[in-house]
């Protein structure tokens, strides 16, 4: 019998089937063959705003922002991994993302924790820096909310410039991989 607990993941690329989606596939292919079940949300073309710190989420345990950010805190409710992907374009995270993740930080805070015991984690995929940044900066995230961060072989960054490039990079997908493993593992020990 299947494990039908989900994995959430956030594609923070603007570009259809880029690197950064090909490797979070990845990741959810592993995590499926473990029996769960993946679903991805895109930020392509959305535009989600920044926090405002109004704290209007205490009374109405939602952001009031309207803008979809409520549907993917809906999502998250309901899963027990979440995983964010972004490309590395300027040596950090992408802003949406951020914006995305401080505004789901707020309302879980403000409300009933929803994220606290999630399982999941950062990846980051660059040209050629910025990787370690990002995970760092994506990591205080999942810390600050009492989030499970599996490990994997080694930091969840892969290199690749041009579409289909990550996929090339053995060691980064190696890792990928790995990490995805760990977490179905954790989830299925945990649930």
């Amino acid at each position: 019998m299947l494990n039908m607990e989900k994995v959430l993941f956030i594609c923070a690329s603007p570009r259809k089937n880029g690197n950064t989606s090909q490797v979070l596939g990845e990741c959810a292919e592993i995590i499926e063959k473990h029996g769960l079940v993946t679903e991805t949300i895109y930020l392509q073309g959305n535009i989600i705003e920044s926090c405002r710190a109004c704290e209007i989420c205490v009374k109405l345990h939602r952001c009031h922002i309207d803008d979809g950010l409520n549907e993917i805190i809906d999502k998250i409710k309901e899963s027990k991994g979440f995983i964010v992907g972004t490309p590395v374009y300027f040596g950090t995270a992408r802003g949406d993302l951020m914006s995305l993740l401080q505004r789901v930080g707020y309302v879980s805070r403000n409300t009933d924790n929803f994220l606290s015991w999630k399982v999941g984690g950062p990846i980051a995929v660059a040209r050629r820096g910025g990787q370690t940044a990002t995970i760092q900066e994506l990591l205080m995230f999942y810390l600050i909310n009492d989030m499970i961060i599996p490990g994997s072989t080694y930091w969840n960054m892969v290199f690749g410039r041009e579409k289909g490039e990550a996929i090339q990079d053995k060691e980064g997908i190696q890792t990928i991989r790995r990490f995805g493993e760990n977490i179905a593992k954790l989830i299925t020990k945990i649930t």
